[in-house]
């Protein structure tokens, strides 16, 4: 088994994904870092991109490598943890979206970290706020999704705590993203949207224990490190 921390980041191409892996290599060699990606030729790509700006730092990093995922492919989930379990027998901090196929992995970490990517958007209770933020944004589907991955999380904070997993809902704030194209990632700039650096910062500082408090308390906090309402 790894004396490593084993360290999987989901949807790494760019925006957060790919600043929170870059964040977790300068900041301890002790990481080893999977990054995910469902198309293995653009993450070696996100990869080698990585490794020049890693160069240019000059001191000791992570270890990083690429792993095939598409969350939306049973096959592809199982594969995965098929490979992360003989190559590394466990898995100790996951960041993202998906979780069962990799919970028994999770288990044979000795401090185990599950952290939700949310939105405050899913919010039920900012949504019945007439003077919540983004009241006047309609956006039913993305809100109903980002609800859901709330309630996955409560649902796993409240199971998982038996066996000691450190569950999270992270929400990014409001940040510049690829999601939308290169004319919605223009808007959002111009909106003043946060840089990725900001959450994938946040990110880390949560898988080093930073804010265990802090969640502790809650189980869903901001990119502020701040606890938000459900």
């Amino acid at each position: 088994m790894s004396t490593k921390t084993i360290v999987f980041i989901t949807g790494t191409n760019g925006g957060i994904g790919y600043e929170t892996v870059l964040v977790c290599a300068k900041t301890s060699p002790d990481f080893h870092i999977l990054l995910g990606a469902r198309d293995v030729a653009k993450g070696q790509k996100a990869l080698k991109a990585i490794h020049v700006e890693l160069a240019m730092t000059g001191r000791p990093v992570s270890s990083i490598e690429v792993v095939q995922i598409d969350i939306t492919d049973i096959k592809s989930i199982e594969a995965a943890k098929n490979y992360i379990e003989q190559a590394h027998g466990k898995l100790d901090e996951l960041i993202n979206n998906l979780t069962e196929a990799l919970e028994p992995l999770l288990k044979k970490s000795s401090k185990p970290y599950l952290i939700y990517i949310s939105s405050g958007q899913g919010s039920i209770t900012q949504r019945l706020d007439p003077n919540g933020p983004y009241v006047q944004l309609r956006g039913e589907p993305y809100r109903m999704s980002k609800a859901a991955i709330k309630m996955l999380s409560a649902c796993h904070r409240f199971s998982f705590a038996e066996w000691g997993c450190k569950v999270l809902a992270f929400d990014p704030g409001f940040c510049v993203t690829n999601l939308s194209g290169e004319e919605g990632r223009k808007r959002r700039v111009k909106m003043g949207a946060r840089t990725p650096e900001e959450p994938a910062n946040t990110l880390v500082d949560i898988v080093l224990g930073k804010w265990d408090e802090a969640f502790t308390k809650s189980g869903l906090l901001d990119v502020d490190g701040n606890i938000v309402p459900w």
